[in-house]
């Protein structure tokens, strides 16, 4: 598939395809998606049903026994960041689209919903190391500079492996206030990556978005075809044909991906998978149906952060 690089002409090609959709079917969800995360305490009052028991003050509480919750004002703005590997794997697409393409087009929609509604954006590039950042600002523009730096970016030189654990512990150091972080990756990564994953969760607010294609995870009857490692460029030559060979290609696939929703789970975050031949639209509707369920659960007083990591499943 053929792609301007005239980051203008991408952006309005997505407001005009995806953005112009999005209007109508997100309506009220607006709030969901983009709270904030700053809370000032503004009042005192009598606890109501419903109300989050984290909320209650049980100084006061005890003091005039009867119960009482802390009322807060929100700080609407929120910060966004997106940490973005680009390392060489995600270069890889089985059709016409490559994981890249899909990762630039889910994070352009989604930095102009969240600048179309005064908010900031920033990114962490990493390709074989962390090579960029872009710090957080509003505004149309600043979306046309994070399109224009992916759009212009090279394919990363291969290597011998990413290490996804130095994005994730290069953005605790750079972002110090609370934000919205997407991680955006295809995982394929060396191992230690979920320790820094659940420290950056502790601080933040994050979502995995999980690129995959397909054929990463069945592999179908091609004959006798030449595989490469996408990371570090060895090759092999394989019968697909070979029934055998290709149940225990699947047998592998599943343990990978059974790692990886466990390392999200063991870090608390919540999970959007996002495969090549997905709809930007009906993604970003999963990640609004997503944030939806963790807001109601807060408002019913939660669950612990490891149960309701387990509630909320990466959706396919």
């Amino acid at each position: 598939m053929s792609r301007s690089s005239d980051p203008e002409t991408l952006l309005r090609k997505l407001e005009w395809t995806v953005l112009r959709r999005l209007d109508g079917l997100l309506q009220g969800d607006y709030r969901t998606l983009f709270r904030g995360f700053g809370l000032d305490l503004a009042d005192l009052r009598e606890y109501q049903y419903h109300d989050d028991v984290r909320h209650i003050d049980w100084n006061v509480t005890a003091r005039l026994q009867v119960p009482y919750v802390r009322e807060y004002v929100e700080d609407r703005e929120v910060s966004a960041w997106f940490l973005l590997d680009l390392s060489a794997s995600v270069d890889f697409g089985s059709a016409t689209v490559r994981k890249r393409a899909v990762s630039q087009d889910f994070v352009t929609v989604l930095a102009r919903l969240l600048t179309r509604h005064g908010n900031r954006i920033g990114a962490i590039l990493y390709g074989d190391r962390v090579d960029t950042v872009i710090p957080a600002r509003g505004g149309r523009r600043q979306v046309l500079q994070l399109l224009h730096r992916l759009s212009t970016r090279p394919e990363s030189r291969r290597s011998a492996g990413t290490r996804l654990a130095d994005l994730l512990t290069s953005a605790l150091q750079i972002v110090p206030r609370r934000s919205l972080m997407f991680v955006v990756s295809d995982f394929i990564s060396e191992p230690g990556w979920g320790k820094p994953l659940g420290q950056l969760a502790k601080r933040h607010e994050v979502i995995a978005v999980r690129l995959y294609d397909p054929l990463e995870r069945m592999l179908p009857d091609l004959g006798m075809v030449i595989v490469e490692d996408a990371e570090t460029g060895e090759q092999l030559f394989v019968d697909t044909h070979d029934r055998g060979f290709r149940k225990r290609f699947a047998a592998a696939a599943e343990r990978r991906e059974a790692e990886v929703r466990d390392g999200f789970v063991a870090a608390g975050v919540d999970a959007l998978e996002l495969a090549t031949d997905d709809d930007i639209a009906g993604a970003i509707m999963r990640f609004a149906d997503l944030r939806k369920r963790r807001s109601q659960l807060a408002v019913g007083g939660g669950l612990p952060r490891h149960l309701e990591a387990r509630r909320v499943v990466p959706v396919a």
